[in-house]
Order: structure tokens, then C-alpha cells, then sequence
């Protein structure tokens, strides 16, 4: 007798997925520094804890919002009633510009757009049931964050199909790969409802840049029917150049944006229409817990139909007060943002020297918890068996969980994600030496070990001077 349904029992959420697997085989053994010292350190988990201390300071001068107060007087009978699930005006309303001044305020946000959901999982999913059918398909360039294949696919029956991206071009999106992609639907028998992007790119840590960004507009455009979500929940985490471009700002720079309510609405070319962002505070405020996201759209009924699908994940009235206190208090957002910026910086610099000191590169990040770590020399074979088995060491003898690249869809075996901003210093310093001693036992040991690292450090050169040409010419294009 059968007691679950099909949904229940199929094998498409990707739980079975290395990168949780990884989560699981570290809490079963968790590193702590006084309990459990030779523990797994958790590197596969994309939090930012660097700014506590600020938020912790907030709520300390702020006892009234923390309080669930108003003007010193307890506010929660009304907050622990049931709230309009629009969400609350002055939430929108700070949430909103706490978004515009992340990106310079170079663009602005109409609150009555946007859409409160329980964190971008529920966000990201609730745009796929507006959008598109089941059987249909979005198109996402590799690599992408492994938890997609569950947040798009598992319940709305929607497809992924991957712009296969490379190290060639440090895994830009070409109009070539975005074609063949398309192309490779087609053959699928898939109707291509649009493309999804995450910007700054998780697991690649970097911004995407405007010609990026006008590839992808040109693109929905010449499909009049294609919508491009655009997820910039790590906007807030860029820390050096090239700065952050939203697709907004590249929809007023191409003057596509909507200019009134009374705009054409049979004007077929109308881009603005077809383009969503999706937003959260777990990254950039570090508030995962809180279960924050927001999905943005100048269209009218996919605003209509997320708002009633949003009952399914509200968020808290108690959090939406204490959040809208916090972001309304523009003197603390400009130092958090500031400050934000600075620990996240340096922080990636010590996960960069420490894995540069261990003879590994990694792509030249600019944004983002994480550096995407180019571990091909250290494979036994070029395969993704290999891949594994490599990995397989890095959570078991080195205890590190470390993301590898397969589960986030990498065309190239030997990448790896690897956070850093959910530890201490401390834990960091402890895992890069850890990894060192592995990579000299791997390579060899005594002169043969030098020798090794020696090459490698040759590589690294030549690695790093390909990647800030890179950044050279994009910073040329931001100017």
C-alpha cells in the first residue's frame, strides 16, 4: 500500500546532492575548538557572521524595535495578530531603499512592487509558478548554486537547462553558449520561459558585467515571450572592482525601464515587463534565520499572482518590525554597508594567501562568502570521479566540507566553492594549515615537495596575471 504521494517519494529535490551530503557528514562530526578540535570545519556553508557585533550593537541602543515597542509602549498584541499578507507598508518601504543604496542608488524601487517571501528559496520558486508551466524550461549558466535543482524543479516541475560555461573566459556567458543552450532545449521538446541568473554569481564569487547583463536583455528581447530573473541577494557582499551593475541599472541605461502607469500596454517590446529580481537579507545583513526575501517586478500581475502565492511563506510581523526600525536607520545601514565591505575583503584575502601558501589558485573573486578554488592539479585523472575521490579526502582525512564543483553542474572537473566568512579567523588559519599538510603529502615531501610547490607557484603566476587582465577590462567597461 502506498502511503506517500509521488512528490513526497521522488528523487528530483537533490538532497542526495554532494554539497549535502558534505553538510551532513560535518554535522556528525563538527569541529570545535575546545570539544572537538580535530573535527570537520564547515567551509560549504555560504553565511556572513563578520558584522554581529554591528546588528548586535544596533539592537542594544535600540530596545524598543528588539522590545516590540512603540514609543515605549508594547506593540505585541498587535504584532502577534495576523497581518495583511502584502506586508507591512513601512517594511516594504525600508527594504526597498535599503536596495537602492546598496547599488549607489543609481536605481530606485517602487514599494507597491514588491513581494515579501519567506527568504529567496520561496521567492525563487514562486516566480517558476507564476512563469512558467510544468515541463517547461530555464536556461541557467554554469555553474550554479546547487540548491537551484530543488528550489526551481522539485515541486513546480519546471527544467534546468545549463548554459555551459568554462574557464576559457573565466565562465562569462557568450552568445554562443547562451545559442547552444537554446538550441539544446529545442532538441528537449522544452519551451524556454527564460533565463535565470544569480549576480554577484554564487558558487563563482564575482559580479557579472554589463555586457553580460545587455547579452541577456537582448536575448529575452528578440524572444518576446522570455522572462530573466536576475537573484542579487549577494549585491551587498561586493568588496572590491569592479562594482556591483543590477539589471535595473542596465534597463535605465537602455532607457527600458517603465516610465508610467499609462505606458503602452500593447507596446510588444516592453523588456521592463519580462524582468524580476529577486532579493533576501540573509546574505548582505548575514540574517538567514530571519527567513527574508523579496521578489521585485514593474509587471503588474506577476506581482498580483506572487502576493497571493506569498500566504504560502509569510514573513513574520514581529521580524518585519524589527527590520523596518533597523534598515529606516540610514546612519547604521551606511556604516554596516561600509564596514561590511571591509571585513568581507579582508577576510577573502586570508582564504586566498592561505591557499596560495598551499600552491592552489582560485578564480579572482570580487564579491560573495566564497572563492572558487581550482584544485585540477591535485586530481589523479582529469574526470569527476576523480573529482570525488579528491573530495572524499578533503572532508574525511583534512576535515574540511568543501563544496565540489559537480554539484554545482561544472563542466570541468577539480573546482571547488569554499566559504569563508562563517568562522573565525582562528578556524580559517587552522583549515588552511590543514589543507597545506595535505597538498605537501599529496605533491610529495622534502625537496620533492618544494619542487612541486615551485611549478605550481609558476601556474599560479601565470593564473592570476590572465585574471586581472580580466579585471582591467572590465574595470575600462564600468568607466
Amino acid at each position: 500500500m502506498k502511503l506517500l504521494s509521488t512528490k513526497a517519494t521522488c528523487n528530483s529535490h537533490g538532497q542526495d546532492s554532494s554539497y549535502f551530503l558534505g553538510w551532513e557528514e560535518y554535522e556528525k562530526n563538527p569541529y570545535d575548538e575546545v570539544h572537538n578540535p580535530k573535527g570537520i570545519i564547515q567551509m560549504g556553508l555560504a553565511e556572513n557572521q563578520l558584522c554581529f557585533d554591528l546588528l548586535e550593537s544596533w539592537l542594544e541602543k535600540n530596545p524598543d524595535a528588539a522590545g516590540f515597542k512603540r514609543d515605549g509602549k508594547s506593540i505585541f498584541r498587535e504584532l502577534a495578530l495576523f497581518q495583511d499578507y502584502h506586508g507591512m507598508p513601512a517594511f516594504k518601504k525600508a527594504i526597498v531603499d535599503f536596495m537602492a543604496e546598496i547599488r549607489g542608488n543609481k536605481v530606485t524601487f517602487d514599494p507597491n512592487h514588491i513581494v515579501l517571501t519567506a527568504g529567496s528559496t520561496s521567492a525563487n520558486e514562486t516566480l517558476m509558478f507564476c512563469l512558467a508551466e510544468q515541463g517547461d524550461a530555464f536556461l541557467l549558466p554554469t555553474p550554479y548554486y546547487p540548491g537551484f535543482d530543488r528550489d526551481l524543479k522539485w515541486r513546480t516541475g519546471v527544467e534546468i537547462v545549463p548554459i555551459q560555461c568554462n574557464s576559457s573566459n573565466n565562465f562569462q556567458v557568450t552568445e554562443a553558449a547562451l545559442q547552444q543552450a537554446y538550441e539544446e532545449a529545442q532538441k528537449r521538446n522544452l519551451k524556454v520561459k527564460g533565463v535565470l541568473v544569480t549576480n554577484p554569481s554564487n558558487p563563482l564569487g564575482t559580479t557579472m558585467s554589463r555586457g553580460e547583463l545587455n547579452l541577456l536583455v537582448d536575448f529575452i528581447k528578440e524572444h518576446g515571450d522570455m522572462h530573466l530573473i536576475s537573484d542579487e541577494i549577494y549585491s551587498g557582499t561586493v568588496f572590491s572592482s569592479p562594482g556591483f551593475v543590477s539589471v535595473m541599472e542596465v534597463l535605465k541605461e537602455r532607457n527600458e525601464l517603465k516610465v508610467s502607469s499609462n505606458e503602452d500596454d500593447n507596446n510588444a517590446d516592453r523588456v521592463w515587463d519580462r524582468v524580476h529580481v529577486v532579493y533576501s537579507l540573509s546574505k548582505d545583513l548575514g540574517l538567514p534565520g530571519f527567513r527574508v526575501g523579496a521578489i521585485y517586478s514593474e509587471n503588474d500581475d506577476v506581482v498580483s499572482a506572487a502576493t497571493k502565492m506569498s500566504s504560502f511563506g509569510l514573513v513574520s510581523s514581529q521580524t518585519q518590525y524589527l527590520l523596518s526600525a533597523m534598515l529606516g536607520d540610514k546612519k547604521f545601514t551606511k556604516l554596516y554597508i561600509t564596514e561590511n565591505e571591509k571585513r568581507l575583503k579582508r577576510r577573502q584575502r586570508m582564504l586566498v594567501s592561505g591557499l596560495q601558501k598551499a600552491g592552489i589558485g582560485c578564480l579572482e573573486s570580487n564579491a560573495g562568502l566564497f572563492c572558487w578554488v581550482d584544485m585540477r592539479h591535485l586530481l589523479s585523472s582529469n574526470t569527476f570521479e576523480a573529482e570525488m575521490d579528491l573530495w572524499k579526502k578533503i572532508v574525511y582525512q583534512v576535515g574540511l566540507n568543501i563544496s565540489p564543483g559537480s554539484s554545482c553542474h561544472c563542466t570541468e572537473p577539480g573546482w571547488f566553492r569554499v566559504c569563508f566568512a562563517n568562522m573565525s579567523e582562528q578556524t580559517l588559519n587552522l583549515a588552511m594549515k590543514r589543507l597545506t599538510a595535505f597538498v605537501v603529502e599529496c605533491t610529495g615531501n622534502g625537496g620533492s615537495a618544494k619542487r612541486n610547490g615551485g611549478l605550481k607557484m609558476k601556474s599560479l603566476t601565470k593564473w592570476v596575471f590572465r585574471l586581472s587582465s580580466r579585471r582591467d577590462g572590465r574595470e575600462q567597461e564600468e568607466r
